[in-house]
């Protein structure tokens, strides 16, 4: 057998997603070029790999077979893509920067800062609460709250956020600021895990926030708007000049960031440069992240 490498990508990709359709969206090929690869790959190894039932595609006995070596074809071929970028000496090229929301916006918030200390490179900045894989270089460097355990990753701490409770400028507080009563601004009970939200649920008795979302900039406008207070990061609340905070920083609730790159990578000038200059955006804007600013 003499397979290609397109071919087994295809197999492979099959193999993992268990469609046609949703296959050949992970490839960005169209839904007949995934069915006629891979009947050209059964008729080359001359076994079939896959069982059609109704809802999906499973592999056959031969088809799981080739599918642990072909894994084996990917990691292979993924440690290749990551070593050849680290042969170049030069500051220049793409980095891709993955954190949440609110830390992409003010990693934004910087660029400008950014690109004056690095001129020859260009930023791709991702917005998304899911985990890039570092290994397929879906990004080059994240920003996480937590530390996954996955091998071969190299991981720095940044720094620690904190978080107080805000409010539109005009927003009308009770007497002496007292906030029983009011509306409060939380996110959905998918994204309770959200830092703040389980020291919210326990101020309103375990009920939920009257506004519920699931992304910080969304909790952030609607703060913004008037609809009621919020739990929000200082460095997201205390720059802008349509919130106040009320009351001071909230002790029990922080988020600790990291700087993870894949250890393949991080010898390579551009990516070490980007992480240099994070290093040090987040040691200036200390003040600011840990509320003292």
């Amino acid at each position: 057998m003499d397979a290609n490498w397109d071919d087994l990508r295809v197999f492979l990709t099959l193999a993992r997603e268990g469609t046609l359709t949703t296959a050949a969206k992970a490839l960005g090929v169209s839904h007949p070029t995934v069915s006629r690869r891979v009947q050209a790959l059964e008729q080359q190894i001359g076994a079939r790999l896959f069982e059609r039932l109704p809802d999906r595609f499973v592999p056959t006995s031969a088809g799981e077979e080739l599918l642990a070596d072909t894994e084996a074809m990917e990691k292979a071929a993924l440690s290749i893509h990551r070593r050849s970028a680290g042969l170049s000496d030069t500051v220049s090229g793409v980095v891709r920067l993955s954190a949440g929301e609110a830390m992409a916006a003010l990693i934004a918030r910087h660029l400008a800062w950014l690109r004056g200390r690095l001129r020859q490179i260009e930023f791709e900045v991702t917005a998304s609460h899911t985990l890039a894989n570092l290994s397929r270089r879906e990004a080059d460097l994240l920003i996480r709250e937590q530390v996954p355990e996955l091998a071969g990753i190299v991981v720095r701490k940044l720094g620690r956020v904190a978080y107080a409770v805000y409010a539109a400028r005009d927003f009308p507080l009770g007497r002496k600021g007292a906030l029983d009563g009011l509306p409060w601004i939380g996110f959905d009970d998918d994204h309770s895990y959200m830092p703040g939200q389980h020291w919210l649920l326990e101020r309103l008795g375990g009920t939920r926030p009257t506004v519920r979302c699931n992304n910080w900039l969304v909790v952030h406008e609607a703060a913004r708007a008037g609809a009621g207070l919020a739990v929000l990061p200082c460095y997201l609340g205390d720059p802008d000049p349509a919130l106040k905070r009320v009351g001071g920083v909230l002790p029990e609730v922080f988020a600790d960031q990291w700087l993870l790159v894949h250890r393949d990578l991080r010898a390579l000038p551009r990516v070490r440069a980007v992480m240099d200059a994070v290093i040090d955006l987040f040691q200036r804007e200390r003040p600011l992240l840990e509320g003292r600013a």
